[in-house]
């Protein structure tokens, strides 16, 4: 096998793929990525998905090894979901800064303030979080998960733009954290109309993660998958996407034949991007770094996950 590199070539990236789908079979593993990883790993995965396609995933897998390849709160809620299986991830550096805004502490005292509030927490949350929260969601199914709690006054954490988002489609009082996403929150909308103004026709498709005004501008507003279900579905030749710039390669993918305009070529999440192939390998071969979650801990937040994935199956 190729000497373990920071930027292999087509042959050493063959050769570390034979290698990890050898020690895949060995360790009896799945691996399972998000749409915003680099394209080699999207190559090589059992799964692709969005934050809720991944929860489920993991939940059903039948694999004895989890190879996740993500940011560290998803790696975690495979590992709150599968107690009793061992979760790898490549690089255990990979954070993401907008579940680090919001803290157990910090949390407890909202609740405290609201006491009669249920807490709904996006699933861009530590598992210290998720164990004070009531339910968690994603973005495909917030609107869904928070119309289906009794409580007329909701927390939400963190994310305040999904937050303003969904606030617009439901009657109830949210009380919204000031998080954010660094890649998302970055776009502006001046980004997007000069885009526009190059590509008249061209539908303008966004994350709900943006910034308001910027998911004001959306033809289409909807999770990742809801994107590429959009762009997939629709006949445009042409499309203005506004998200992390890795959902190109499941774009391009699925729609060969249409172009793909990304309204900045700064949305990347450098957090998604320290996963490559090599890492794979090399967590495989060692199986390490392992991910741990204080039993209590888990405890507590499985039944946040658990209550997500029951009032919205598959």
């Amino acid at each position: 096998m190729a000497t373990l590199q920071s930027a292999p070539n087509r042959e050493q990236l063959d050769q570390y793929k034979e290698r990890l789908l050898q020690l895949k079979k060995e360790r009896n593993a799945i691996i399972l990525a998000h749409y915003y990883m680099r394209g080699e790993v999207q190559e090589v995965a059992d799964y692709i998905g969005d934050s809720f396609g991944l929860a489920q995933k993991a939940k059903d897998t039948d694999a004895d090894v989890i190879l996740f390849c993500g940011v560290h709160f998803m790696a975690e809620s495979a590992k709150i979901l599968n107690p009793n299986k061992i979760v790898l991830m490549p690089d255990e550096r990979s954070g993401c800064p907008m579940a680090d805004m919001v803290t157990g502490d910090g949390l407890r005292k909202l609740k405290a303030e609201h006491p009669n509030a249920t807490v709904v927490a996006y699933v861009n949350t530590s598992a210290e979080v998720k164990a004070e929260t009531d339910i968690c969601c994603t973005s495909s199914n917030a609107l869904k998960v928070i119309n289906s709690v009794e409580s007329d006054e909701i927390i939400w954490v963190p994310d305040k733009n999904l937050g303003h988002y969904v606030s617009q489609f439901t009657d109830k009082k949210m009380i919204i954290w000031q998080g954010y996403c660094n890649t998302h929150d970055l776009l502006t909308p001046e980004e997007v109309l000069a885009l526009k103004a190059e590509y008249p026709d061209a539908p303008i498709v966004v994350h709900p993660e943006c910034r308001p005004e910027v998911v004001a501008l959306g033809d289409y507003v909807g999770s990742t998958t809801g994107i590429l279900k959009y762009c997939r579905e629709s006949n445009f030749e042409n499309y203005i996407v506004a998200t992390e710039e890795g959902v190109r390669y499941m774009l391009e993918k699925e729609s060969p034949e249409k172009t793909f305009h990304f309204a900045s070529r700064y949305m990347v999440c450098p957090n998604m991007k320290v996963h490559n192939v090599k890492k794979m390998v090399r967590a495989l071969e060692t199986m390490q770094p392992q991910i741990e979650v204080d039993p209590e801990v888990a405890e507590k937040a499985r039944r946040s996950l658990d209550r997500m994935l029951e009032i919205v199956p598959k």
